[in-house]
């Protein structure tokens, strides 16, 4: 953005199976025996890319989330999906998750300079810690690392995997055929880390990507996430139920950047929202009490247990919540902990009450409503501090985001709030986000 020309909200679809309801995979909607079907998520993709929306992303996580008998479980690799997506757009932002509990910073660094090269500049990395003991389980552990100690490793990972994606200078493949050189071996250096949790001597075997370094998203917003974000992200998924929550945390991250030398445009906030969209207000309204009606409580209490970080099993649906633990105390995700115990006590809801209004969000807002409906929301947020675009979570796919491209966007876009075409071509270019410069010689480590 220029001085000249006016500020434009940024949109990214996340993109989740049969659709972010929980119950969105028993409605005539959606299509799930699809959701490991290459061609459907093609077809998402290029949706978006026709919206001309920033980005899509897909979320992970490394273990089955929830219960497989009473929901379309169990997702496709992200980063080998968004290759193939790659292949079939040519302009939208491709975002995938990957932990850093739970991975190597070498691995991560060469699949997203791999994804960024075969996109041309559209890979983003969407930095999570991990929550559940589950994943844990699964790499060896009986319990998950300790809140703090995970975004310690976060931080030297991130600093790892960028210090090998600068491993090799922009300028150091020469293809001098005539010498027989095809690199300037001057300009591809080990990086030679050794720190409390990672020894990488380096350098990465992909040469510096399209982007210098994929776009760095994060999504948590604890205290620790807070300050993460403030230091790497340059995109943070979060979620907020009020306005006045939303301005709050908006301006409570911007203002962090500066202890750490950036500028407030330099990090964009991208509230999650969960839009129920119809022809009219009671038709939106039908729609998301068809979606609840076809919740499964067994399911949602589940899913509660484990956003509170405690067992439900056997609490009275038609009650209030029960005692729970000090936030403090809670070693998963912290931010979503306090966000739905306070969603509960703020509008004084049973437990069967707060499984119908995580159902389509878990814990993002819901708005149901017609298209300028929609819209108004998003101009509110987006004009009163509290967001620089939206992380769009359709409650059933591939209706809720077909119904958001053909009739929210038009509607942004004759507002001026949002672009009527691409007028870039990587995901950097689409948020505004400057590409990183490479390395100096002196920083960098020994020549090969």
């Amino acid at each position: 953005m220029t001085a000249t020309s006016p500020r434009r909200l940024h949109l990214n679809a996340f993109l989740m199976n049969a659709g972010h309801h929980d119950a969105a995979w028993r409605h005539p909607r959606t299509q799930p025996e699809r959701i490991t079907d290459l061609r459907y998520f093609q077809q998402l993709a290029r949706t978006a890319e026709r919206g001309l929306l920033d980005s899509v992303f897909l979320a992970d996580g490394l273990a089955l989330w929830g219960n497989a008998r009473y929901n379309a479980l169990g997702s496709l690799e992200p980063l080998t999906l968004l290759s193939a997506l790659a292949a079939v757009t040519e302009h939208v932002g491709l975002i995938a998750t990957v932990s850093t509990t739970f991975n190597e910073p070498f691995h991560t660094a060469r699949k997203f300079a791999s994804l960024d090269h075969i996109s041309g500049g559209r890979a983003g990395w969407n930095i999570v810690t991990s929550g559940t003991e589950n994943e844990a389980r699964n790499f060896g552990r009986d319990e998950h690392l300790e809140h703090r100690l995970r975004y310690a490793r976060a931080r030297e990972f991130v600093e790892v995997t960028t210090k090998l994606w600068d491993s090799w200078e922009d300028d150091a493949i020469v293809l001098d055929r005539e010498r027989g050189v095809y690199a300037d071996t001057d300009r591809v250096r080990e990086i030679d880390h050794r720190g409390e949790h990672f020894a990488v001597r380096g350098p990465l075997n992909v040469p510096r990507s399209p982007q210098g370094h994929p776009l760095l998203v994060q999504a948590g917003s604890s205290e620790d996430g807070k300050e993460f974000a403030a230091q790497y992200a340059e995109a943070v998924f979060t979620a907020q139920q009020t306005l006045a929550d939303g301005q709050a945390f908006y301006k409570d991250l911007k203002s962090r950047l500066v202890r750490h030398g950036r500028d407030e445009d330099q990090l964009l906030v991208l509230p999650g929202i969960a839009p129920v969209i119809g022809s009219t207000e009671a038709e939106a309204r039908a729609l998301e009490h068809e979606l609840t009606e076809l919740q499964i409580p067994e399911y949602g209490l589940a899913q509660l247990s484990g956003m509170l970080g405690t067992d439900l099993t056997g609490v009275p649906l038609d009650g209030p919540l029960p005692d729970l633990p000090e936030e403090r105390d809670i070693n998963g995700n912290k931010s979503r902990f306090t966000l739905v115990a306070e969603l509960a006590r703020r509008d004084d809801l049973t437990v069967r009450e707060l499984i119908a209004r995580l159902g389509a969000g878990r814990g993002h807002r819901v708005l149901a409503g017609t298209p300028e409906q929609i819209a108004d929301e998003l101009q509110r947020w987006f004009t009163q501090g509290a967001a620089d675009g939206f992380n769009i979570m359709p409650p059933h796919l591939p209706g809720g985001l077909e119904d958001f491209v053909d009739h929210v966007v038009p509607i942004l876009q004759r507002r001026g709030l949002f672009r009527t075409e691409y007028t870039g071509r990587t995901l950097r270019e689409h948020y505004g986000l400057a590409r990183p410069a490479g390395r100096s010689t002196a920083a960098a480590g020994r020549s090969l």
